[in-house]
C-alpha cells in the first residue's frame, strides 16, 4: 500500500452558478490534513441561495481515483437528523405524539423499563434523556472490523427486558446510539416496512436524493471511498437492527440537496417536518448547546449553528447550517481523523481550525519496517530534539502500530513503539500497560511487572494488568479509596473544558458521575479524596480545591491535559 503522504491532492470547484471558493485558511487546513495522511480525501459542499458549490480534495483510496461530488461515504450519526425527520413527519400525520410511551408501540413481549411510574416517550428515546445506556451491554460483536453486523433485533429486546434505568427519565442527557435505533426500529415497525425502505420512500425519493441508501448498489460500490484507520484501510461497516443510529450512506451531492431542504431554500412537503425536527427541546448538554429532534443546536457568531456529525470505522462526517445566514455546508472524509472544525468554521467565524501537524508515526515506522526498533527509537529522539513542533505525536496511532508489530512477531518494533508512547505519555495507564504486555512476551518479566505496576498507579481500575499481576504471582491491584458523600457532593457542578465542550459531574449516593458534551455517563472511582479514575476507558480526573472551595477539575486522557473552570 501506498504511504498516505503520497497521496495526490486535487481541487475542483463544481457550481451550476458564479464560482465561488474556500477561505485561504481553509484550504490551506485542508491541503495540509492530506499531506500529512490526516486523511485520502476532504469533500466539502456549500448551499445557499445561489445553489451548490463543491469543493473536493484527495482521491477515493490511497493514491487512487480522484473523488468528486457523487462518490460515496458512510455519514454515520448523521442518519439520527433521518430518524429525527421521520418522528417529525409521523407526528404531523397524527400517527404518533412525541409523548407517546414508546412501550406502547412495542411488541408486548418487550418491557422497555420505566423509574418511579414514569415511562419512556417516544420523545425521550429522540433527545437522549431516556436515561437508556449509550449501548446495549450485550453487544459483543464477531467481528470488530464490522461490529453492528451481527446484533439482532432479538438481542436489543433481551437487553432492554432486563435493563434498570440508573436515573430518572427525562432527567439528564445522555447521548444513546441504543435510544435512537430503537426509536429508527418503532417507526419501521409502525410503517410495516425495513428502515431502509421507510427513509426512502419518506426522504431520499421525494427529494431526489439517488445517492443516498443503507445498501450499496452497483453505481455507489464503484463511487465508494474506502475507509481509513490510522492510514490502513478498514471495512465498511453494516448496521442493521439499529439502523435509525448511523447507517446511511451519501454523497456531498445529496447532502446538500438535504440542506437544501431543511434550510427551505429547496420547496418539499417535507420542510414543516424537518422545521419542528430543528426546534430545540432542552438545553441539559450545557456549554450552549440545545437539542431538538436528531440535531444538535450551538451558538456561534453568526446565529445558532443546527448540525450533526457522524463517524464510522474508517469515515468522519458533518453537516450543519445556519437560518440567520442561509448557509450549510457538507465535510465529508474517508478516515477515522475527524474534521468537525472544519464545518463549524465555515458556519461560525470564531470557532477555530485545529492546527496540522506531520504524522510522526510516518517517520518511526519507514524506520522501524527498514531497520527495526532500535532505528525507529533513534528516528523519535531526533524528531523529538529537532523538529518537536512540526510533528504530531498521537497515542492511539502509535499504540495500535506497536501491536501490529507485536502480533506480527516483530516485538523489538513493537517494544520501540511502547516505549515511545511511555515516554510521550507519562500519565498514561494504557501506554504502561501496552509496554508491560511486549516486556512479557520479550522474557523481560521485571521490567513488566514494573510497567504494569505503574500502569495500575495511574488507573487502579485496570483490571487486565490486575490480572497480568496475579499471572506473575505479584500481589493485587489498587482499591478504591473511600470519599465521603459531602466532599463528592462538592464536586457537583458543570465544567468548561473547551468553548461548547463541558463535564458534568452528578452524584448519586456514594457514586460519582461525569457527562461530557456530546457523550454518554460514566462513573469516576477515587483513589484520593481529589484524584479519580475511570473504567470504560482510561482517563483520570482531578479536582482543585482552594480555601475549602472547588474551583475546577482536570481531565488526563490520551495524553492530553484538559483543565476547566467550574461554571456552575
Amino acid at each position: 500500500m501506498k504511504h498516505l503522504l503520497t497521496i495526490f491532492i486535487t481541487l475542483c470547484v463544481l457550481s451550476g452558478f458564479a464560482q465561488k471558493s474556500l477561505p485561504a485558511e481553509v484550504i490551506k487546513s485542508i491541503e495540509s490534513r492530506i499531506a500529512n495522511g490526516y486523511s485520502p480525501s476532504i469533500a466539502i459542499g456549500i448551499i445557499d441561495k445561489d445553489g451548490p458549490q463543491y469543493y473536493l480534495f484527495g482521491t477515493k483510496t490511497a493514491g487512487g481515483q480522484p473523488v468528486n461530488e457523487h462518490t460515496i461515504y458512510e455519514i454515520g450519526s448523521i442518519s439520527k437528523t433521518f430518524t429525527g425527520i421521520l418522528l417529525a413527519q409521523a407526528v404531523l400525520e397524527g400517527k404518533v405524539k412525541t409523548d407517546d410511551p414508546a412501550q406502547k408501540h412495542l411488541p408486548s413481549t418487550v418491557k422497555l423499563p420505566t423509574k418511579d411510574g414514569k415511562q419512556i416517550t417516544l420523545g425521550h428515546l429522540y433527545d437522549h434523556t431516556s436515561a437508556l445506556a449509550r449501548m446495549p451491554s450485550n453487544f459483543n460483536p464477531k467481528d470488530p472490523a464490522n461490529p453492528y453486523a451481527d446484533y439482532t433485533v432479538e438481542q436489543m429486546y433481551t437487553f432492554i427486558n432486563g435493563y434498570t434505568l440508573p436515573r430518572d427519565i427525562g432527567s439528564q442527557y445522555e447521548y444513546s446510539n441504543l435510544a435512537q435505533g430503537l426509536l429508527g426500529h418503532i417507526l419501521s415497525l409502525k410503517a410495516g416496512s425495513s428502515y431502509e425502505a421507510l427513509m426512502l420512500s419518506k426522504i431520499a425519493k421525494p427529494l431526489h436524493m439517488k445517492e443516498t441508501k443503507i445498501t450499496f448498489d452497483d453505481k455507489m460500490k464503484q463511487n465508494l471511498a474506502m475507509g481509513y484507520s490510522q492510514g490502513v484501510q478498514v471495512s465498511n461497516w453494516d448496521i442493521p437492527t439499529l439502523a435509525g443510529a448511523g447507517a446511511i450512506r451519501s454523497s456531498v451531492h445529496d447532502m446538500l440537496i438535504y440542506l437544501q431542504a431543511n434550510m427551505g431554500l429547496k420547496k418539499s412537503k417535507l420542510l414543516p417536518a424537518m422545521q419542528l425536527a430543528h426546534q430545540a427541546r432542552h438545553d441539559k448538554p450545557g456549554g450552549g448547546t440545545r437539542v431538538g429532534l436528531g440535531w444538535h443546536i450551538s451558538k456561534g457568531a453568526e446565529g445558532d449553528v443546527i448540525w450533526h456529525n457522524g463517524g464510522t470505522g474508517g469515515y468522519r462526517t458533518f453537516v450543519g447550517f445556519v437560518k440567520e445566514t442561509g448557509q450549510g455546508v457538507v465535510v465529508l472524509t474517508n478516515s477515522s481523523k475527524g474534521a468537525d472544525d472544519l464545518g463549524m468554521h465555515l458556519l461560525n467565524s470564531t470557532a477555530k481550525l485545529i492546527e496540522v501537524k506531520k504524522a510522526a508515526l510516518i517517520d518511526i515506522k519507514k524506520a522501524a519496517d527498514a531497520q527495526g526498533g532500535d532505528a525507529a527509537w533513534k528516528v523519535y529522539e531526533e524528531l523529538k530534539k529537532d523538529q518537536v513542533n512540526k510533528y504530531e505525536f498521537n497515542e492511539d496511532e502509535i499504540n495500535t502500530l506497536g501491536y501490529t508489530y507485536l502480533q506480527g512477531g516483530n516485538t523489538k518494533a513493537a517494544l520501540a513503539l511502547f516505549k515511545i508512547n511511555v515516554t510521550e505519555y507519562p500519565k498514561s495507564a494504557n501506554a504502561y500497560d501496552s509496554y508491560g504486555e511486549a516486556l512479557m512476551n520479550d522474557g523481560q518479566k521485571e521490567a513488566a511487572i514494573e510497567n504494569y505496576k505503574k500502569s495500575l498507579e495511574l488507573n487502579p481500575g485496570n483490571t487486565n494488568a490486575t490480572d497480568m499481576l496475579a499471572k506473575m504471582g505479584v500481589g493485587e491491584g489498587v482499591k478504591v479509596f473511600p470519599v465521603e458523600e459531602s466532599v463528592l457532593e462538592s464536586y457537583v457542578g458543570v465544567y468548561e473544558l473547551a468553548p461548547n465542550f463541558t463535564i458534568t459531574i452528578t452524584r448519586t449516593g456514594s457514586k460519582l458521575f461525569g457527562q461530557a458534551t456530546g457523550q454518554g455517563q460514566f462513573e469516576l472511582f477515587a483513589k484520593s479524596a481529589t484524584e479519580f479514575f475511570l473504567k470504560i476507558v482510561e482517563a483520570q480526573v482531578t479536582f482543585s480545591v482552594k480555601e475549602g472551595k472547588v474551583e475546577s477539575m482536570t481531565l488526563f486522557q490520551g495524553g492530553q491535559v484538559m483543565p476547566g473552570k467550574k461554571i456552575k
